[in-house]
């Protein structure tokens, strides 16, 4: 039998909170489209993640002017999503054990707020007013408002329905086989294992996949996957009020290391589980729980907040977030290739910049220039051997 075929704006391959992003935004921009998932919606990286929206852990430079762009988009979604996608824009709290680490959150918070970011210092003997169950004898801390919290796949999965209301359509479980491109070069659709989507654009929105989606147009982009795991613990009275993390988490997320790395990341939910994390390492697609990083995440998390030492933990769940070397997305038009667009590689961000990806992407999409210069963000910036 024949496949079907549907002629379409653009296609964009993945149903992350990314991809429902771009279709949203494209959708509202008046395009026709198509978003296409080998799995279900949020069954990657989005599903496996905290729903951080978060400008705390950003150094000054393109990511957090995407992230401080994504901020003021979450806080416009919010006002139809927020419900929905238990928007809470708590802010978040970052602690230091030490006066030393202390001092380095100050420098860093002032680098920050010379581009927008909002931070108050918290001293050690105060901290305890914010967060009543927090270890005593910390150094101090800072407090980020501008910090928000989503249901990561509540939030995939209603952006995907918003732009299903302007037309957008949905396939799931369909493997994107071919990007088809022209004589000229140029993209022409791609064709799935059940359909071919004919469109002049097609937006790489596959997460950690988003390398081999990138191949099959024939272009290079190094993504790698960096996995990590979250425990889940039994419903709790709201006992953690906002995200609060460990100084080191900072230092981690800016890591290239292909080593273990664990932080505590503690925050409470609306459900009443709280969520512990960080952990970051390189070892491919291998899904082996790893008894010990489960293990020092929870001693870390016990240590920031002791009152979670004999809490009960229901499960752990993990995930890979797709890594790029230099830390940055690729997002927007690729040159090499005209009608392929890029949106992934957001590593543990994706999230937060998923709103400001998205536009950026229907701006271009529509003939618009950005909002944000999207120079950093260019798909060709690596060798081919990166």
């Amino acid at each position: 039998m024949p496949k079907s075929k549907t002629s379409l704006d653009v296609v964009v391959v993945g149903a992350g909170v990314v991809g429902a992003a771009c279709a949203y935004y494209a959708a509202r921009a008046g395009l026709s489209v198509a978003v296409v998932d080998r799995g279900p919606v949020a069954g990657g990286t989005t599903g496996a993640g905290e729903g951080n929206l978060l400008v705390s852990d950003k150094e000054p430079g393109p990511e957090l002017d995407l992230a401080l762009f994504s901020t003021g988009l979450w806080t416009e979604l919010a006002e139809s999503l927020g419900e929905h996608v238990e928007y809470e824009p708590k802010g978040g709290l970052v602690v230091a054990a030490t006066p030393a680490r202390q001092d380095a959150l100050r420098a860093f918070a002032a680098e920050q707020a010379a581009v927008g970011v909002v931070a108050e210092e918290i001293p050690g003997e105060r901290l305890q007013e914010l967060e009543p169950h927090l270890a005593s004898g910390l150094a101090g801390g800072f407090l980020y408002p501008q910090d928000a919290q989503v249901q990561p796949a509540l939030a995939a999965a209603h952006l995907l329905r918003a732009a299903r209301r302007d037309g957008a359509l949905l396939y799931t479980g369909e493997t994107v086989g071919a990007v088809r491109t022209g004589p000229d070069g140029a993209v022409l659709g791609v064709d799935t294992d059940r359909r071919r989507l004919d469109a002049p654009a097609v937006v790489n929105a596959a997460g950690t996949w988003g390398g081999e989606l990138a191949a099959l147009a024939g272009v290079h982009l190094p993504v790698l996957p960096r996995r990590g795991f979250v425990l889940v613990t039994e419903p709790l009275p709201r006992i953690v009020r906002r995200k609060v993390y460990a100084a080191d988490y900072v230092a981690d997320v800016a890591s290239g290391s292909a080593a273990l790395q664990t932080s505590a990341v503690v925050e409470g939910t609306p459900g009443g589980p709280v969520l512990i994390g960080a952990s970051r390492e390189r070892v491919g697609f291998d899904r082996t729980l790893s008894v010990e990083v489960l293990n020092r995440l929870a001693a870390q998390a016990a240590a920031l907040f002791p009152v979670l030492a004999d809490v009960n933990v229901l499960r752990a769940y993990r995930g890979f977030r797709p890594y790029l070397p230099d830390h940055l997305p690729a997002i927007g038009a690729d040159p090499r290739v005209p009608g392929l667009y890029h949106a992934c590689g957001h590593e543990g961000a994706g999230i937060g910049l998923a709103p400001a990806t998205g536009l950026l992407i229907s701006e271009q999409l529509v003939g618009k220039a950005p909002s944000l210069d999207l120079t950093p963000f260019r798909a060709d910036r690596f060798p081919v051997d990166a």
